[in-house]
């Protein structure tokens, strides 16, 4: 490993050095036999009064683009992508000419299994034996590689194993969709519901996707790939970790050495820059807590959290009737959740390290799959 990435490396995990001990990740869910000492999730802040409950941040998308027909964003597209990026006009005009949109992705991007799905529908495609196995065998032939990104970035070798084993079963299947196509498509096809009250999402999800086929273009420049080959997911995410475009561009890291962050064909690269897009997109602290199981009271107040950031205080969770099974210091934050179960309704905490798994995926059931695929293979 070069010296340059030592050096980028070290900086990024003392930034993570949050706290000092916390409750682990895989702190049991049952009912105590005995009265525990609380679990202290991070540093304590000053509780905001019931009355006045914080509202949790957006994760704003680009504003939507103007209306144009088809030919006029094309040349819109490659005007902007060439100033920016400095890429040859012709170049990107190529690639659009040879780019397909391709009816499956749309149909795909219309209903995804995050959302199309309960949790009890869900678990089961992801927590699974072979899944399971295929994650120890990982860390056990990966272990030397996985306990120096774990001691750099504070994140657990468990937890960067599920992410690349529910992504791409550990570079078994890293998608088999042309990049190009996919995210032509949805740069400029994105589909529509007809739905009014959605209408401004999908056009600001249009414009992600375009934006996202603009950093393929400088990432192809930049780490010297035909980008015009390159297979992924039909959002077009990419590599051992499926990255987007952009967090390629901003979060790939160079953890072999080489010079380079090739995270199609180095694990040791993808499993650094994993750790770093937690770090650095998450906010992932150190030795936190991820999850804890919670109780609903009868009589609780409901709740409707706009996403899963930990933006109350576990005392403004419990003066609404949200309890953890483990007690919890009244002022760490967190926020809460409901998955439905085989057994029915459950609530979960969601603390920071949580809500760092979801921004690999914004879906609480990714975020519960990976978290509890993890404690799997930790046993």
């Amino acid at each position: 490993m070069t010296q340059k990435t030592l050096t980028r490396i070290s900086l990024v995990g003392a930034a993570a050095l949050v706290l000092t001990s916390c409750a682990s990740m895989y702190s049991s869910e049952q009912e105590p036999t005995h009265t525990p000492a609380p679990v202290v999730v991070e540093t304590p802040t000053p509780a905001t009064p019931p009355s006045s409950l914080p509202k949790p941040g957006t994760n704003p998308l680009p504003d939507p683009l103007p209306p144009m027909k088809l030919a006029e964003a094309k040349e819109d597209f490659i005007r902007r992508t060439s100033a920016k990026f400095g890429v040859d006009a012709d170049y990107i005009r190529g690639v659009l000419n040879q780019a397909e949109k391709r009816d499956s992705i749309i149909a795909l991007m219309s209903k995804p299994a995050e959302t199309s799905k309960t949790w009890a529908e869900y678990r089961p495609i992801f927590i699974t034996p072979a899944r399971i196995s295929g994650g120890k065998k990982f860390i056990a032939e990966n272990l030397a590689d996985l306990q120096r990104v774990e001691a750099a970035y504070g994140v657990p070798k468990e937890i960067i194993t599920a992410i690349m084993g529910v992504e791409t079963g550990w570079g078994a299947n890293m998608g088999k969709t042309n990049v190009v196509d996919a995210l032509y498509t949805l740069g400029f096809f994105y589909p529509r519901s007809g739905d009014p009250a959605k209408a401004d999402r999908e056009a600001r999800r249009e414009a992600f996707f375009r934006n996202e086929f603009m950093e393929l273009f400088a990432m192809g420049k930049r780490e010297r790939m035909d980008i015009t080959k390159l297979q992924g997911s039909y959002a077009g995410a990419m590599g051992l970790g499926q990255f987007m475009p952009s967090s390629y561009m901003e979060l790939a890291v160079d953890g072999d050495g080489d010079g380079r962050a090739d995270l199609f064909n180095s694990k040791r690269d993808a499993m650094a820059s994993i750790a770093n897009y937690f770090v650095k997109r998450g906010g992932w602290v150190r030795g936190g807590t991820v999850t804890l199981r919670a109780t609903r009271d009868d009589n609780a107040k409901d709740i409707t959290p706009e996403s899963l950031d930990p933006v109350y205080t576990v005392q403004q969770l419990a003066d609404r009737g949200f309890r953890p099974l483990i007690p919890v210091t009244a002022t760490a934050k967190a926020n809460i959740f409901r998955l439905d179960g085989v057994n029915g309704p459950e609530y979960w905490y969601s603390f920071q390290n949580f809500y760092a798994i979801t921004r690999y995926n914004i879906s609480k059931h990714y975020g519960m799959a990976t978290y509890e695929l993890s404690r799997e293979i930790a046993k």
